[in-house]
């Protein structure tokens, strides 16, 4: 599950190179969403979301020394880095929450009511204009969501389905709160103090029920870390050379990649539930997208 891109006007309208920078992206974090179910049997949710933050951390640092941004790193509103971190943390925890029930296509495909999320908190929060018709369109692409979170063992709402849900809200929020922090804050502070936070907050609230590191799991670990700072910094790359509306709905990718992993690694198939509600999901979010543009 991906970090909230940082958006800001493309510096060039690059579509092609930006749709192969999204594509990558979405690769990037799949694969990152795969290890994450993986360590499900040896580690808890939240230390799995600290082990997310702190094997990405020393990639971040590079990256920063490599690009000369160290020396602003201190200039942060720190009442939203630290709001956006506590939303960060909530996120992963619930993602990987979902992910010890659920296969990576059914998280995916609840996930994808975040864009609606945002739509919402932006005519709420930032004041943003949202036209009559799209309401009616958020409407039915939530409909679906709560279409996918369908009965499990005689219970009204799958536990799992609701964790998806959650992360979905919390990677709203923090998109909104990007969007705030970016008119003052650097694209590397935003994510070096995501991941600080991210690894030192989860860490704390993890430790009751820490488990020590495997060796056998290293190459998961480093897959996790690397994986996930390689897909932060394609997916901003993407928003930067090209226009938001060209590449988010490459996004949807990621159910492709969703039900190629659970079906080689775990033998899990998705149900017609997820296929449709996915679907009217995308028609949805394409249907915004392509109003955006116009």
């Amino acid at each position: 599950m991906k970090g909230p891109a940082l958006l800001s006007q493309p510096v060039s309208d690059r579509p092609l190179r930006g749709i192969v920078a999204m594509l990558l992206a979405v690769a990037f974090f799949s694969a990152m969403d795969a290890g994450m179910k993986s360590l499900t049997a040896a580690h808890s949710p939240m230390q799995i979301a600290c082990l997310r933050g702190a094997f990405a951390w020393p990639f971040v640092v590079l990256w920063l020394w490599r690009s000369a941004q160290f020396q602003h790193l201190l200039q942060a509103r720190w009442s939203l880095h630290l709001l956006r971190a506590a939303l960060g943390i909530t996120m992963l925890w619930a993602f990987v929450f979902s992910l010890q029930t659920l296969g990576l296509a059914d998280a995916y495909a609840i996930f994808f009511a975040a864009p609606f999320i945002i739509t919402l908190l932006s005519a709420w929060w930032l004041k943003e204009y949202v036209a009559p018709r799209h309401y009616l369109v958020l409407a039915i692409g939530l409909a679906a969501v709560f279409y996918m979170l369908k009965p499990d063992a005689g219970q009204w709402f799958s536990l799992g389905a609701l964790g998806a849900l959650l992360a979905a809200f919390c990677y709203a929020v923090s998109a909104i709160t990007v969007r705030v922090l970016a008119r003052s804050d650097s694209a590397g502070n935003m994510v070096f103090w995501l991941m600080t936070f991210l690894t030192l907050g989860a860490g704390l609230l993890a430790l009751p029920h820490w488990q020590p590191l495997q060796l056998a799991l290293w190459p998961l670990y480093l897959l996790v870390g690397v994986s996930g700072f390689l897909g932060q910094i394609t997916i901003t790359e993407a928003f930067r050379i090209a226009p938001a509306a060209v590449v988010a709905p490459f996004e949807y990718t990621a159910l492709l990649w969703g039900i190629g992993f659970d079906i080689v690694f775990w033998q899990q198939y998705p149900g017609s539930s997820v296929y449709i509600g996915a679907s009217i999901i995308m028609l949805c979010g394409l249907y915004l997208l392509l109003q955006q543009r116009r």
